[in-house]
């Protein structure tokens, strides 16, 4: 495949619109399954009631996240994205299907066996998503913006979709007996069934899109080793055969050199991502009080975080308001500091209301900051930069997860366990 001047333009945005909802729904797939089991924590709480499910599955997550992701992005110049991202799929697919077999040969029991099991299952989602996060974000950091926009987007939507689905599974069996758990097991197999559809759609439909074909034959020809398989996959054999023949990539950059010039933008994601994590699910779920929605408070705070995740995603495509300064960035995400004393009072002192308000406007600067930054930083670098770019920064963006879901323990001081 050449990448000629004349239709370098057409062949960069043919298929851009298929593309952006295929990214959408790989993003969906990476984080529908952990999102579906922290969207069951009414279920898990009724299961597991000593052992604090919403804060220990996190905490068991991300350490297999955090250690899987420094690894690859290490390594990430040498690794085939295409078999990372298919791994990572298809882990996700098996830890899915896993979850649904564990509470059905132990009939819905609780204890510490079964939650052990479960415990055991979150790290597997730990680990892959590392593989798909990094790998994708690395993957589309040299393809058009907007489709990275979509992948991101695909992410919070996975949140917002299963706090739908929890809410209809629970109000459709609240009234029948084993509502709780026959609405929980519903939501596992949906959950396994739409990790299949995106192994498929990885597999078979991303790498022949034409402007996903022409981006990583650009990339290629930049001197990346990554993409050689997708495009093999893609039918483009001579641009995946020279990839594989490169001996160096082209006055590419270090990750440490891309790291020292990019810092700003790996803290500020560190940071978002820490504040959030602190606050969300662990004290929505167990430190709100109780109010008159009664066991559906804890619920609509997170699907109230989720929907405006979501929102504060697409913000961004309305150039006039999407913030590219990178002063500014950095203030906005250190302003989100103030969310902490917020939370504390209006949880001690305000109405259910005000706590769905704060709770909304955290998913909105979560999700529009993300995007602001993960589209920002790549420009201007070579393909194989980018991609070791958006692998540095989801690692730190899992940093900060795993800071913030330690960090979420210290609400308990002072309560007992």
């Amino acid at each position: 495949m050449a990448v000629s001047d004349e239709d370098a333009h057409v062949a960069r945005l043919k298929g851009k619109y298929v593309a952006m909802v295929v990214c959408w729904l790989l993003g969906n797939g990476c984080l529908f399954s952990w999102n579906s089991m922290l969207t069951i924590e009414d279920y898990y709480g009724y299961l597991f009631p000593k052992y604090h499910p919403s804060r220990v599955l996190t905490l068991v997550y991300q350490p297999f996240a955090l250690g899987t992701i420094s690894i690859l992005a290490y390594r990430e110049a040498k690794i085939n994205t295409r078999k990372r991202n298919l791994f990572g799929y298809v882990l996700f697919f098996i830890c899915s299907l896993m979850v649904l077999i564990l509470d059905l040969a132990t009939s819905g029991k609780g204890g510490l066996g079964p939650f052990t099991g479960v415990c055991i299952i979150s790290g597997g989602f730990g680990i892959a998503d590392a593989h798909v996060q990094g790998g994708m974000v690395g993957d589309l950091s040299f393809m058009h913006p907007e489709l990275m926009q979509s992948f991101l987007a695909g992410l919070a939507a996975s949140g917002a979709l299963t706090s739908i689905l929890r809410l209809i599974t629970k109000g459709a069996f609240e009234n029948s007996k084993n509502g709780l758990r026959k609405g929980a097991l519903l939501f596992f197999a949906i959950s396994a069934f739409f990790e299949l559809l995106c192994v498929i759609l990885y597999a078979f439909t991303f790498p022949k899109l034409p402007i996903v074909k022409h981006f990583r034959a650009k990339a290629a020809l930049e001197g990346s080793k990554t993409v050689s398989a997708d495009l093999a996959a893609a039918g483009i054999h001579k641009v995946a055969n020279e990839a594989k023949g490169t001996t160096a990539e082209v006055g590419r950059l270090s990750n440490k050199e891309l790291l020292l010039q990019n810092i700003d933008y790996a803290i500020g994601l560190f940071m978002i991502y820490a504040l959030t994590l602190s606050i969300f699910p662990g004290f929505l779920s167990e430190d709100t009080g109780s109010h008159s929605l009664g066991t559906w408070y804890a619920l609509v705070l997170i699907a109230a975080y989720n929907v405006f995740d979501l929102i504060g995603r697409y913000i961004p495509l309305i150039k006039c308001i999407k913030l590219e300064s990178r002063k500014w960035l950095m203030v906005s995400i250190l302003a989100r500091i103030l969310l902490i004393p917020a939370f504390y009072f209006t949880a001690k002192y305000g109405d259910q209301g005000w706590m769905i308000l704060l709770t909304s406007f955290l998913g909105l600067t979560n999700g529009y900051l993300t995007v602001c930054v993960l589209t920002s930083a790549p420009k201007g670098y070579k393909g194989p930069e980018q991609n070791a770019l958006g692998n540095l920064l989801v690692l730190f963006l899992l940093g900060g997860i795993f800071a913030g879901v330690t960090l979420d323990w210290l609400w308990l001081i002072g309560k007992g366990w």
